[in-house]
C-alpha cells in the first residue's frame, strides 16, 4: 500500500519562486517584436479590434467574421491590450501566462502524489521540452488550450489519487474543460484519462488500492459542469445570431459548432499527413530532452502497470490516448499534441532520481549539448566569411545573423566547459537557458523587419496618396494589422479566382485605388509588369498596381465575392 504524501508539509514558497522563475524565462523578450505570422498577425487583429470597436461576442477581422476559433484566447489578448494599451507587450502575454500556470499545476500536482523532489522534476522536464517553450513564447492558441488541458487532468488526478482530493476538484477540472472548448474544440482531452483511470479500478488489488471512488453523480456533474460553463459563451453567441436574421452570422454558428470541430477532425481539408507523422516527425524533436528518456523511463513504467500505480498509469495513458487520437484525424500539425507534454512529464518524474545519474544517459545529453554548441559556432563563423547556409540566408533576406549565431554557440561552449564536471541533464538545461535567452532577445529583434509588413506599408505611403485606398489580394492578416490607411479586402475564404475578379471589378470602380498582391500572383486580369515593387517581406516580392495595370477583361467567377472596408484606429506602427 503506497503512501500518499500530505499537504501538511507543502511550502507555498516553492510555487512563489517556481512561478517567477518560469514566468521570467517565458515572458523574456515581451515587447521585442511584433506579431509574426502566420497566425499571431490574426489573433493579435481580432483582439486590437475588440477592444477598439467593443464588439467582443464575435470575433472580427478586418470587418468579417471569424469562425475559425472561439473567442477565449482573443478575448485574452484584448484585455491585456485594454490594460496595457501596447499590443506589442499584450499579444504575448497570454502565452506566457498559460505555460507559467501549466508548470505550476504539473508541480503541484506531482507533489501531492509523490512528494517535493519528483514535483521539481515534472516541473524541470516541462521547462526544459523544446516544444513547451517555444509555445510558451509564441502568441499562437495552443499555450492556452495546454493550460487548460493540464488544469482538467490536474482536477481529475486531485479528484481521484489525492487524500485531500475531494470531489469538488472532478468540477473544477471540468469547468477548465469548458473554458478549453471556448478556447480551441479539443478542450475536452482531459476526459480521455478517465479510461486509463477505469483500467485502474478494474485492475486494484492489495498491492495498490486507489484512495476513493465515486458514484456516477458526480462524474455526471462534472460534465454538466462543464457544458454549463462552455453555455457562458455559446448561449449569448445563439441568442445574438437568431436576433440579428443575417445569413453571414447564420454561417458563422454553423462554420464553429460543425465545420471547425467535427468535419476538421473526421475530414480535413488541409495540413494532411499520414498516421505515424507525430510519432516520426514530431516527437523525436519537440518532445526533447523528454524522449532521449524513454528507454530508461520504460522499466519503472513497467514496473507502475505490474503495481498498478494509477499516479503513473493514468497521466501516460492521456498521453498515449492523445497521439491517438490526433492520430487519427487526417489533419495534423505538430502544435496539436502539445498538451500531452505536461502529463508526460509528469508521469517520468517518479523516476528521474534514479536514472538521472545513468553514465550513458549523461553522455547522450553531452553529445546532444555539445553538437548544439559546436554548430551554432561553426554556422556563425562560416557566415561572418561569407559562406555556408548563413551567407545564403543574408543574401536572400539582407539581415546577417552570423554575429549572433556565433555568440550563441561560444557561449554554449563556454557554459559547458564551466559545468563539465556537472549531469548531462544540468548541461542540457544550461545550453537551452543560452539558447531561449538568445532567440527571445537577439534574434526576436533581428528577425523582427523580416516577419512584419512594416517597410512595405512605408514604402507605399511614399507612393500612393494619402486619400488613396489599397485593396489587399491574396495577403495575410499581417497587412491589415500594420495597415495606415483605409483598405479593402475580399474575405480570407474566398476562392482565388473569385477574389481576382473581385479585385479587378473593385480598381476599375475605383480608379484612384491601388492593389497590392505578390508578384507571383500573375493573372490574365492584371499586367504586373504596371505595378511598382514595395520591397520584400515574408518569403515573396510585393507590387503596388493601379489602374493602369489592368486588362481590358477579367474571366468572370462563378461565385460574388463580398467587399470589406476596414479603417484601422490606432495603427500598430513598428
Amino acid at each position: 500500500m503506497t503512501k500518499w504524501p500530505s499537504f501538511s508539509c507543502y511550502q507555498r514558497t516553492d510555487l512563489i519562486w517556481l512561478g517567477l522563475i518560469t514566468f521570467f524565462l517565458l515572458a523574456m523578450g515581451i515587447g521585442l517584436r511584433a506579431p509574426w505570422p502566420a497566425d499571431e498577425p490574426r489573433f493579435a487583429l481580432i483582439a486590437k479590434d475588440m477592444v477598439e470597436t467593443g464588439q467582443w461576442l464575435f470575433p472580427m477581422r478586418g470587418n468579417e467574421l471569424y469562425p475559425d476559433k472561439p473567442p477565449l484566447f482573443m478575448w485574452s489578448i484584448a484585455l491585456f491590450y485594454a490594460l496595457t494599451g501596447s499590443l506589442h507587450i499584450a499579444f504575448l502575454l497570454p502565452s506566457a501566462i498559460a505555460g507559467t500556470v501549466t508548470v505550476l499545476a504539473v508541480f503541484d500536482i506531482g507533489r501531492r502524489l509523490w512528494g517535493s523532489r519528483e514535483a521539481w522534476w515534472a516541473a524541470g522536464l516541462l521547462l526544459a521540452s523544446v516544444q513547451f517553450v517555444l509555445q510558451a513564447k509564441s502568441a499562437q492558441i495552443d499555450a492556452s488550450v495546454c493550460m487548460w488541458v493540464t488544469l482538467g487532468c490536474y482536477g481529475l488526478l486531485r479528484a481521484t489519487l489525492c487524500e485531500d482530493g475531494y470531489a469538488l476538484w472532478w468540477l473544477g477540472g471540468c469547468v477548465a474543460m469548458g473554458l478549453g472548448i471556448m478556447t480551441k474544440g479539443v478542450g475536452f482531452l482531459p476526459l480521455l484519462m478517465l479510461l486509463p483511470y477505469g483500467m485502474s479500478v478494474w485492475r486494484q488489488s492489495a498491492v495498490q488500492t486507489l484512495p476513493k471512488r465515486y458514484c456516477w453523480g458526480w462524474w455526471a456533474a462534472g460534465v454538466l459542469a462543464m457544458l454549463m460553463t462552455l453555455l457562458l459563451w455559446l448561449l449569448p453567441m445563439l441568442l445574438a445570431v437568431d436576433g440579428r436574421l443575417d445569413p453571414a452570422y447564420s454561417a458563422y454558428r454553423d462554420n464553429i459548432l460543425m465545420k471547425q470541430t467535427v468535419t476538421r477532425y473526421a475530414n480535413s481539408w488541409h495540413h494532411i499527413k499520414p498516421f505515424w507523422y507525430f510519432v516520426l516527425n514530431v516527437v523525436p524533436w519537440a518532445w526533447l530532452p523528454l524522449v532521449v528518456l524513454l528507454p530508461w523511463q520504460w522499466p519503472h513504467w513497467r514496473t507502475a502497470w505490474q503495481s498498478n500505480d494509477a499516479r503513473i498509469l493514468m497521466p501516460l495513458g492521456f498521453v498515449l490516448l492523445v497521439l491517438l487520437f490526433f492520430s487519427l484525424s487526417p489533419g495534423k500539425r505538430g502544435v496539436y499534441i502539445l498538451p500531452a507534454l505536461p502529463m508526460l512529464a509528469l508521469a517520468m518524474a517518479p523516476a528521474m532520481p534514479h536514472i538521472a545519474g545513468k553514465k550513458w544517459l549523461s553522455r547522450i545529453f553531452w553529445a546532444l549539448t555539445t553538437l548544439i554548441g559546436a554548430s551554432l559556432t561553426v554556422t556563425g563563423w562560416l557566415g561572418i566569411l561569407d559562406t555556408g547556409p548563413m551567407a545564403k540566408l543574408t543574401g536572400r533576406y539582407e539581415v546577417d545573423g552570423s554575429g549572433l549565431l556565433l555568440t550563441t554557440g561560444i557561449v554554449v561552449l563556454m557554459v559547458l566547459v564551466l559545468l563539465r564536471r556537472r549531469a548531462g541533464w544540468q548541461a542540457w538545461g544550461a545550453t537551452m537557458l543560452v539558447l531561449w535567452c538568445s532567440y527571445s532577445t537577439g534574434f526576436a529583434s533581428m528577425l523582427n523587419p523580416l516577419r512584419t509588413p512594416a517597410a512595405i506599408w512605408q514604402a507605399i505611403d511614399e507612393t500612393a496618396g494619402k486619400e488613396s485606398e489599397i485593396a489587399l489580394l491574396d495577403t495575410g492578416e499581417q497587412f491589415m494589422l500594420f495597415a495606415r490607411r483605409p483598405i479593402v479586402h475580399f474575405g480570407y475564404h474566398t476562392p482565388p479566382a473569385t477574389e481576382m475578379y473581385a479585385a479587378w471589378q473593385w480598381l476599375k470602380a475605383n480608379p484612384g485605388g491601388y492593389l497590392l498582391l505578390p508578384v507571383s500572383r500573375e493573372s490574365t486580369c492584371l499586367d504586373l509588369t504596371k505595378g511598382i515593387i514595395m520591397g520584400r517581406a515574408h518569403r515573396e516580392d510585393w507590387l503596388l498596381l493601379g489602374p493602369d495595370g489592368l486588362r481590358p477583361s477579367c474571366p468572370q467567377a462563378d461565385d460574388k465575392a463580398t467587399t470589406f472596408r476596414y479603417e484601422p484606429i490606432n495603427p500598430l506602427i513598428r
